[in-house]
């Protein structure tokens, strides 16, 4: 693995634009659970038959107790050694940092210029329509005070700042995202490659003359398709980049 991290390493110096995908890998030494592999149930319940429109329609309350879970498990977790070194590379203006994740622990590890494609579990927004509750708010109480949560401008029933399974991202945010595939090195980290549009930015940045690399546990379904990767987790591999680099 050392030569691979060394040849990285040189690549990052060396590039001119730098942009990092992030994905759930990234989170997971921090503790946060995933949807996919062990643990990824919650009761009885797939992550994919909770977190969706169609889901929450039918049972907000069910889907907000599970929320209200995820937001107690990720408010015990702290940003690990990758959220750190991303954190200081995006202090660089040539750096971009766009992540799937919406455990916010970028953020929290002092991420500069973040791109959030599936939004913040730690955001709320209205559902029945006010004016008012368009606008994302932020609510980081734990726990909340009331299940399910109310909006505070006209009462209606609030949801999560999610992307949720079958929703459209943000036109803002999926352009910002394409934009930041003109690079010199696109690198994907701790992500499954199988959630588009988030997974397809990879090969959008390769056909535009990026050099790809990927870091991840396993080997995915981008792995082939990457000019190197690097499986081993991210909390490893990055510290050993950032030595390397400095």
């Amino acid at each position: 693995m050392r030569d691979l991290v060394e040849k990285l390493a040189r690549r990052i110096s060396a590039a001119k634009r730098l942009t990092i995908l992030t994905g759930a890998g990234v989170s997971a030494a921090s503790g946060v659970p995933t949807f996919r592999g062990p643990g990824g149930l919650w009761r009885q319940y797939r992550a994919e038959d909770l977190a969706t429109p169609q889901a929450f329609r039918r049972d907000p309350n069910l889907a907000w107790e599970w929320y209200a879970w995820r937001r107690g498990r990720i408010a015990e977790c702290r940003p690990n050694a990758a959220h750190e070194v991303i954190a200081r590379w995006s202090e660089h203006p040539r750096c971009q940092v766009i992540t799937q994740n919406v455990d916010d622990l970028h953020l929290r590890a002092g991420t500069q210029h973040l791109i959030r494609l599936h939004g913040s579990i730690w955001e709320q927004r209205c559902t029945a329509g006010c004016a008012d509750g368009r606008t994302p708010w932020r609510d980081e109480r734990q726990p909340l005070p009331e299940v399910p949560p109310r909006c505070p401008h006209c009462g209606g029933l609030a949801r999560p700042n999610i992307v949720w399974f079958g929703e459209s991202l943000s036109n803002g945010d999926i352009g910002a995202a394409l934009e930041a595939t003109a690079c010199d090195l696109f690198l994907t980290v701790g992500t499954s490659a199988v959630v588009y549009p988030a997974a397809g930015l990879v090969h959008e940045a390769r056909g535009r003359g990026a050099f790809t690399a990927e870091i991840n546990l396993e080997a995915t379904a981008a792995s082939g398709a990457v000019d190197l990767a690097i499986h081993r987790g991210a909390e490893v591999v990055l510290p050993l980049l950032d030595a390397s680099i400095r």
